[in-house]
């Protein structure tokens, strides 16, 4: 492998791991102990605007267990609410409360932040 490459991937290696750690630091601190894992799901929600247990586990590749063990978490914390579908009243639509969105903006700041330190670490062209 060429020398240039490989230390590309080690530097591209040691930032990565960086960022998800301090990344998951970040929001154990922040409130609530949320976790990675809830992070995604709350950005995934916020995206959508509402979705379902069922596309969260499609998207996420879990089982529907695991999703509604999280979800019911994340409404314990007041992070989203259940709700019924406008179009089908027998789906339950999962979506942000405003807590939710005022967490999930706040957090999203300091993680494009953490994210805009670490790749300093790295040169123009290993970003490129």
């Amino acid at each position: 492998m060429e020398r240039s490459i490989q230390q590309f991937i080690e530097r591209y290696l040691s930032v990565s791991f960086l960022v998800h750690k301090r990344g998951a630091a970040l929001m154990k601190c922040e409130l609530d102990d949320i976790t990675h894992d809830q992070y995604y799901v709350l950005r995934y929600i916020h995206k959508r605007g509402m979705c379902t247990s069922t596309e969260l586990a499609d998207v996420f590749a879990v089982n529907k267990s695991a999703i509604t063990a999280m979800t019911n978490r994340l409404v314990e914390k007041g992070m989203i609410a259940r709700g019924k579908d406008e179009d089908d009243r027998r789906i339950i639509a999962l979506s942000l409360t405003e807590k939710g969105e005022q967490w999930l903006v706040e957090t999203e700041r300091k993680v494009y932040e953490l994210v805009e330190t670490m790749m300093t670490k790295l040169s123009h062209e290993e970003i490129e």
